[in-house]
């Protein structure tokens, strides 16, 4: 098990309403694996996916990150230091892609480095061999804004994987794609366990998506529905 989930609760509050987004959700995620997290607009999967990653913090119940270099941790007991620490151990791909407009194409893959100083000539050397893995090879000094979508989300893939993480979430990474371009991006997220050893859990509208993981698990109302293997 990588991670481990346990009656985990997320709720917030909109003027007089409380909205429970995650409803005492459990579950383990494995080592290698590649869960798809299905559902409707506002099930609570995208809430989930940001307290895997720490960007949320939940109001109850504990997620337990296992065999990472502090040993096992769990989120719930960590401060803001050591929660830092964490996500700087995860690699994040978001539907908007969320690039620096006045970057270029190094320097966003890079950014995740800067709270560790300055990137190395080495790290530098690791973004354009990751620059060329997602299929832009001498790309490096072009400005994101130049670039089309699908070439915005594979810099922003190559951003994810610049420290090397166990684990990749991504927030609807083909949402704002075509359908012949989010095909290229499912490939190479799909094939990231192969060439990186990475755990993958995605959160997805698209059902052909979910298909292609190892599991599919549809939330409804912010609770666990159906969990599925799909292979």
């Amino acid at each position: 098990m990588l991670v481990g989930v346990q009656g985990v609760t997320k709720q917030f509050t909109t003027l007089d309403t409380v909205i429970t987004a995650v409803d005492e959700v459990s579950l383990e995620i494995e080592v290698g694996s590649i869960v798809a997290l299905t559902g409707a607009s506002g099930s609570g999967k995208s809430t989930l996916l940001h307290l895997l990653g720490a960007l949320d913090i939940p109001d109850a119940g504990t997620i337990t990150v296992t065999g990472g270099p502090d040993g096992d941790q769990d989120l719930t007991k960590l401060n803001r230091k050591q929660l830092a620490a964490y996500r700087r151990g995860i690699g994040f791909v978001f539907q908007q892609f969320n690039l620096l407009p006045t970057l270029t194409v190094i320097d966003n893959v890079t950014v995740p480095l800067i709270p560790l100083g300055k990137p190395s000539a080495q790290a530098r050397d690791r973004a354009r061999q990751l620059l060329a893995d997602v299929g832009l090879p001498d790309r490096d000094h072009t400005l994101a804004t130049r670039l089309s979508g699908g070439q915005q989300q594979r810099v922003a893939i190559a951003r994810a994987l610049i420290n090397q993480p166990r684990l990749v979430l991504a927030d609807e990474p083909t949402g704002n794609l075509d359908s012949t371009t989010a095909s290229q991006i499912i490939d190479l997220l799909l094939g990231l366990r192969d060439t990186h050893g990475t755990t993958l859990v995605i959160a997805t509208h698209d059902p052909d998506f979910a298909a292609r993981c190892d599991r599919s698990i549809t939330i409804r109302d912010g609770r666990i529905h159906t969990d599925t293997p799909t292979r």
